[in-house]
C-alpha cells in the first residue's frame, strides 16, 4: 500500500512539471520568406515579471530562433514579442486510511480516519507572439503552461526548456 503511494505521489509531481504546448498560425503566411527577427519591446516592457526572467525568456528565444536559421537584424521581417499569465491552482488531496490486509485491524469495515491536504501552486502560461514586421499582423502564437516557481532551481535552464518546447513548432507546417 505505500508503495503504491509513493508511485501515486512521484505520478502527480511528473505530471505537475510538464509543459503543455499549443501554437496558432495564420496558414496563408509563407514562413520560409522570414530570415530576420527583431524583439516588439512595446508588449514585452509590459510584461509583469522580474527583468531577469525577462532576459532569461530573451536569451532562450535568441538560441531558438538561430537553430532555426533566424538572425538579429534592424530591419528585421518578423518582429517577436511575449506575455505572460500566472493562476493560482487549488489542489485538495483526500486520504482515507482503509484497512486492507490481514491481521487486526479496527477500521476493516468501514475505513478508518483519513485526511486531506490543500495545496496551492502557480500555473504561469508564457505567450510567444509573432508579428509580421511589414503588415504588423500575428502570424503565429505559441502559448505554453506550466509550473515555473518563484524557488524553482536553475530558472535558467527551466525557462529555456519551456521556450524551447513552445517553439519548437515554428515555422509551423502544414499536413
Amino acid at each position: 500500500m505505500k508503495n503504491t503511494v509513493l508511485l501515486f505521489i512521484l505520478i502527480l509531481f511528473t505530471s505537475c512539471s510538464s509543459i503543455r504546448v499549443y501554437s496558432d498560425f495564420d496558414s496563408g503566411v509563407d514562413f520560409s520568406a522570414y530570415e530576420t527577427f527583431a524583439y516588439f519591446k512595446p508588449e514585452i516592457d509590459k510584461v509583469d515579471i522580474s527583468d531577469l526572467d525577462k532576459r532569461r525568456i530573451l536569451k532562450a528565444l535568441d538560441t531558438q530562433m538561430s537553430l532555426k536559421g533566424l538572425s538579429k537584424s534592424e530591419t528585421p521581417d518578423i518582429l517577436i514579442g511575449f506575455t505572460t499569465k500566472a493562476k493560482e491552482q487549488i489542489y485538495v488531496n483526500n486520504w482515507n486510511n482503509f484497512g486492507w490486509g490481514w491481521g487486526f485491524n479496527p477500521w476493516f469495515w468501514g475505513g478508518g480516519p483519513g485526511f486531506s491536504n490543500v495545496t496551492t501552486r502557480t500555473e504561469g502560461t508564457l505567450y510567444v507572439n509573432i508579428i509580421d514586421a511589414t503588415t504588423k499582423q500575428l502570424v503565429w502564437q505559441g502559448k505554453g503552461k506550466g509550473g515555473i516557481s518563484e524557488h524553482t532551481r536553475n530558472r535558467d535552464q527551466r525557462i529555456a526548456t519551456f521556450v524551447e518546447e513552445i517553439v519548437q513548432n515554428y515555422p509551423p507546417t502544414l499536413d
